[in-house]
C-alpha cells in the first residue's frame, strides 16, 4: 500500500471496530462455534484493509472478553462459552450510548478487570421509554442490567413497579442532584451514568460573519429569534432550528411557562386553565419562529445533522446529542444556556442511569458491572473520549489535554445546575406529554379553538390517568 493510500487513523479505527463487531456477532449467532478456528490474521487484514499488527490488537480485545483464545503457532479458537467459572451477564443498552459513552470500550475494559464475567449486550431502541416496553424486553431476553432514562424511571414509579428494580448504594462521587433525582422513598433505583441539560449550540463563525453578539445567560426567546433573523441567509441556511416533535425538546416550553399540572383526588386535572396556559406557551414560541420551519426534520438528530452541515446557525440540543455527528468542515462552535420565557430560567435535565433487575440470578456480578461503569476510571474515559457529561463529579470536571474538539464553554453546565428540572417538575407522564403534543398540534396550526382543544385534552388525559389507576389497583 502506497503512503498516500494509507487509511487515516480514524478510518483504520472504524474498520477495526467493524471487524471486532462482526466476529462477536458471528460467534454469537453460531457462525463460529466453540472450538472452531477463526480465519487467519492475514485473511482479516486483507478483508478489512488493516495491517497484521492492527488485526492482532483487535483479536486481543476478543481474547480479553474471553470469546476466543490464542493457540500459539496455530491460530485463534472460539473459547468455551459454558465454562463453569464464567458468569454471563446480560446487559440491555440503548443504542445511543455506544457513541455517547463509548460502551464498547468500557465493556472491553470491564472484561479485562473481571475475566470471570462475560457481558452479553442486547440493544434497546432509542425510543423505548415506557414501563411496559422495558419490562417486556428484559423478561423476554433475561436482561440483568439495563440503561434507563429518567422518563422510564418515572414510568416505573407511576406503575408501582419500583420494587422490580434492585436498590443500589449511592456513589458519593456522583453529583448529588442526580442521585436525589433517582431516589424514591429513600431508595436509589437507578445509578446515574451520564446526563445533560437542554442547551443552545451555535456556529461561532456565522456570528462573526454577521457581526452578531454571541448568546449568553440573559437571552430570552424573543432575543434569540431576533438574532436568528440576522443570521439566516436565504437559500443557504436557517438562523435557528430544533426537532420540535422530540419529547426531549418541546416540553421545555411547558416547563418554562411555570406550569405544574395539579390534580384533584380523582386524578382529573384540577384546573383546565393550566392546559390553556400550556397550549399558549408553546404557541407563543411557534409564532415567534416566523419564517423558521418547525417540521423540516423527521427524526431526532436531524437538527444536529443540519447544524454540522452548516445549514443552521443555532440549535436546541444536548451534550449527549453532539456525539452523533461530526463537523463537515473545521468550523468553530460553542454552547450557551437555553433562552427562557419568564424571570425564572429553567431547562430540562436529561439523565441516563443503570438499573439492576431485582430478580436477576447474577446480582453480585451485575453490581460489579454497575460499580465499574460509575468508577472514576470508566467515567474519565467518557469525559476524555466523548462530549457527554459523566455523572461522577471528579471525572466530569477533569482538565487536561483534549483528544477531540470541545466547545470552549463545555463546563458551562456547572454554572446553570440550579436551572435543571426533570420531567416530573410538570407532573405529567411521558404518555401524557405525548398525548398533549399529538392533540395540541391542531390548535397550534390554527385549526382548532383554544376552548375545544382544552376540553378534548382534559378528557383524553383524564381517561389515560383513570386507566392507570385501574392498573395500579389491579396490581395491589
Amino acid at each position: 500500500m502506497h503512503e498516500s493510500e494509507k487509511p487515516s487513523r480514524k478510518t483504520s479505527q472504524a474498520r477495526l471496530e467493524r471487524m471486532i463487531d462482526t466476529i462477536r456477532s458471528e460467534i454469537g449467532n453460531g457462525t463460529y462455534r466453540e472450538g472452531d478456528y477463526l480465519p487467519s490474521e492475514k485473511a482479516y487484514a486483507k478483508e478489512y484493509h488493516l495491517s497484521n499488527k492492527t488485526v492482532r490488537q483487535g483479536l486481543e480485545v476478543l481474547v480479553a472478553e474471553r470469546l476466543i483464545e490464542k493457540i500459539p503457532r496455530v491460530g485463534n479458537k472460539v473459547a468455551r462459552l459454558s465454562r463453569s467459572d464464567t458468569v454471563v451477564l446480560k446487559f440491555g443498552c440503548h443504542t445511543t450510548l455506544f457513541p455517547e459513552a463509548q460502551m464498547k470500550t468500557l465493556i472491553a475494559e470491564f472484561h479485562k478487570r473481571f475475566p470471570g464475567i462475560r457481558v452479553e449486550v442486547s440493544t434497546f431502541p432509542s425510543g423505548m421509554h415506557t414501563y411496559q416496553s422495558v419490562k417486556t424486553k428484559i423478561e423476554q431476553e433475561g436482561i440483568d442490567v439495563f440503561s434507563m432514562n429518567y422518563n422510564s424511571m418515572d414510568d416505573f414509579r407511576r406503575n408501582g413497579a419500583l420494587d422490580e428494580l434492585e436498590t443500589l448504594e449511592p456513589n458519593p462521587a456522583v453529583y448529588p442532584f442526580l442521585t436525589e433525582s433517582a431516589t424514591f422513598g429513600g431508595e436509589l433505583k437507578m445509578q446515574p451514568f451520564v446526563f445533560s441539560p437542554l442547551i443552545l449550540c451555535y456556529n461561532k463563525e456565522h456570528f462573526r460573519e454577521k457581526d452578531v453578539m454571541e448568546p449568553d445567560s440573559s437571552w430570552r426567546w424573543n432575543v434569540l429569534f431576533e438574532q436568528a433573523s440576522k443570521l439566516a441567509s436565504e437559500n443557504e441556511r436557517l438562523g435557528f432550528y430544533f426537532h420540535f416533535p422530540s419529547s426531549n425538546r418541546w416540553p421545555v416550553f411547558l416547563l418554562q411557562s411555570g406550569i405544574s399540572f395539579e390534580r384533584d383526588p380523582s386524578g382529573r386535572f384540577a384546573s383546565p386553565e393550566q392546559l390553556a396556559d400550556g397550549l399558549r406557551a408553546c404557541r407563543e414560541l411557534i409564532y415567534l419562529q416566523k419564517r423558521f420551519p418547525l417540521f423540516l426534520s423527521e427524526k431526532d438528530g436531524d437538527a444536529e445533522e443540519l447544524f454540522f452541515s452548516e445549514k443552521v446557525s443555532m440549535i436546541m440540543t444536548t451534550y449527549l446529542a453532539l456525539n452523533h455527528h461530526e463537523r463537515r468542515s473545521e468550523f468553530e462552535y460553542d454552547i450557551a444556556p437555553l433562552p427562557y420565557l419568564k424571570n425564572d430560567p429553567k431547562t430540562l435535565l436529561l439523565m441516563i442511569g443503570l438499573s439492576i433487575r431485582a430478580d436477576s440470578a447474577v446480582k453480585e456480578s451485575a453490581r460489579k458491572f454497575v460499580d465499574f461503569l460509575v468508577s472514576y476510571e470508566a467515567q474519565l474515559l467518557i469525559r476524555q473520549k466523548t462530549l457527554s457529561i459523566p455523572s461522577v463529579k471528579p471525572a466530569a470536571e477533569w482538565s487536561g489535554k483534549e483528544s477531540l474538539y470541545r466547545p470552549s464553554r463545555f463546563s458551562m453546565y456547572r454554572d446553570i445546575i440550579p436551572t435543571f428540572r426533570p420531567f416530573t417538575a410538570m407532573n405529567m407522564s411521558t404518555s401524557e406529554l405525548y398525548r398533549f403534543y399529538r392533540e395540541a398540534k391542531l390548535f397550534w396550526s390554527g385549526l382548532e379553538t383554544e376552548e375545544a382543544a382544552v376540553k378534548r385534552l382534559e378528557q383524553l388525559l383524564f381517561e389515560q390517568e383513570e386507566g392507570l389507576f385501574v392498573r395500579e389497583g389491579a396490581k395491589v
